[in-house]
């Protein structure tokens, strides 16, 4: 991960100026990181351009983790964007009862427009039931699973005190057992 003061030069993010020295923004804790795994999956599946300036301006004002949120918005990148777009435009079309006929899609302005007055509220739909999943569970996993990581460490320490007061009680044992024969 970038350190902060990287991140705070970036030509987008600089916009935000002094914002950006709240500490939340670059802690790693359970309430920061899944707060930043929501926005930025969030933002990820809304058909929008510069995704990572409105990634990041939502987790400064959410005060979650700023790199989370923003590198998160690459879940829709330039390969994956088709597929999870079509799959958007298809839950969108069930969603609303439309029949959705089949498209080609064609990387084009002139196609973009001549489609999207046919398209857009099936997949504007879709999109945002998408991204509000999508944010929902990816910040419930992140929950989960620090919970997780967290018990691991509290019976990793349980265990280790266990065995430290094992050994104490041995080696107290053994001094005792010194004491009593001196000619050991």
């Amino acid at each position: 991960m970038p350190d902060g003061h990287t991140v705070r030069k970036h030509r987008y993010v600089s916009i935000f100026g002094t914002l950006l020295h709240d500490p939340n923004l670059w802690h790693f804790n359970r309430r920061s990181v899944s707060g930043g795994f929501a926005v930025g999956l969030f933002v990820a599946f809304m058909p929008i351009p510069f995704q990572m300036v409105f990634a990041a301006a939502i987790a400064i004002g959410s005060r979650v983790n700023l790199i989370v949120s923003v590198a998160l918005c690459w879940v829709t990148n330039p390969i994956t964007i088709p597929v999870l777009f079509y799959g958007a435009y298809k839950l969108g079309n069930q969603l609303l009862g439309e029949k959705g006929g089949e498209f080609e899609f064609e990387a084009s302005w002139p196609w973009l427009q001549e489609s999207l007055g046919a398209i857009w509220q099936p997949f504007l739909l879709g999109c945002f039931i998408l991204a509000v999943f999508a944010s929902v569970f990816g910040s419930l996993v992140i929950r989960a699973m620090w919970r997780w990581q967290v018990t691991q460490n509290w019976i990793a320490r349980r265990k280790l005190r266990h065995i430290r007061k094992k050994a104490e009680a041995h080696l107290k044992k053994l001094s005792a057992d010194d004491k009593k024969n001196p000619s050991l």
